[in-house]
């Protein structure tokens, strides 16, 4: 006879992800949960069939759901992938943790505003996406409120980490390989450090657990805003390298997929509800770095 404690359940998909690798580092925090780290392999989302059993085998109390397809560029070619992936998967999984009364929790991105604006972007702006990516992920909300109104969807921008690949990463790679760098200096937003976006995600659900349930669309990224540019130089600063990083426009760094100027997200909802305090985005990254470097 089993007379161990009960523990809920925190489904994470996407696990070998930033976002998904930051929660598992976290997980042995909060020891009142049971974690469940699936990946693609363990547990396709657009396999609908697979999906149902999942939950009807196991009890899912949250599911914080990171998995995405999150190439921007490679976006542009592969449409009907990203929308299987990030729509109609997204929306299979919502009407799933409705059935079954769990609590989901939901990663989206700053790319499904226009960047048209000049000021931090609240929630209920108007979104009109640049990109097939930032198209596909808009409408994996639309499924997910449709589906399953008491959803949580978390935009964030940005996202970087000490695992997986990313902006961070990449400058950190190309400051040891090359003498200069040019990096764009007319798009703004703002950095999101994967481990602090899973510490806001936990705590959600240590409020979740206190009976201060919330759902609907929320912003969350670092506090400031910068550019690519300035981002760069930052990274550079904290590592000591002698490359000389230069600005250029967007026009002069083509990619496939147009990116918004401005996607600076305003926080001040996500703020009041948890009264929380955001870490200012370098403060941030100098501990990523520091991390990295342990």
């Amino acid at each position: 006879m089993d007379t161990g404690e009960f523990k809920k359940v925190i489904l994470v998909t996407g696990a070998n992800g930033q976002l998904g690798s930051e929660l598992r580092q976290i997980a042995a925090n909060f020891p009142s949960f049971n974690f469940l780290f699936t990946t693609r392999e363990g547990l396709p989302l657009d396999n609908t069939e697979a999906l149902i059993n999942f939950f009807e085998k196991q009890q899912v109390h949250y599911c914080i759901n990171c998995a995405a397809y999150t190439a921007v560029d490679k976006a542009e070619e592969e449409k009907e992938l990203v929308f299987l992936i990030n729509s109609e998967a997204v929306g299979a999984l919502a009407s799933v943790c409705s059935d079954h009364q769990t609590k989901l929790i939901h990663i989206s991105t700053d790319y499904v505003y226009d960047g048209s604006r000049n000021e931090p972007l609240k929630e209920e702006y108007a979104v009109a996406p640049l990109n097939v990516y930032g198209w596909s992920k808009l409408r994996g909300e639309e499924l997910i409120l449709n589906r399953y109104p008491s959803s949580l969807i978390i935009r964030t921008s940005w996202v970087y980490s000490s695992f997986g690949n990313n902006f961070v990463k990449t400058i950190l790679r190309l400051c040891n390989e090359r003498d200069k760098l040019n990096v764009i200096n007319d798009q703004f937003g703002s950095p999101t450090y994967a481990a602090d976006l899973a510490g806001v995600i936990m705590k959600f659900i240590e409020e979740a657990e206190l009976n201060k349930d919330h759902s609907g669309i929320v912003n969350y990224c670092n506090g400031g805003a910068t550019s690519w540019y300035e981002f760069a130089l930052a990274i550079k600063s904290l590592t000591g390298s002698g490359c000389e990083i230069f600005p250029i426009p967007a026009s002069q760094y083509k990619t496939a997929a147009t990116r918004p100027a401005y996607s600076i997200l305003d926080t001040t909802k996500i703020r009041a509800m948890l009264n929380l305090e955001i870490p200012f985005w370098k403060d941030s990254v100098e501990r990523c770095i520091k991390t990295l470097r342990k």
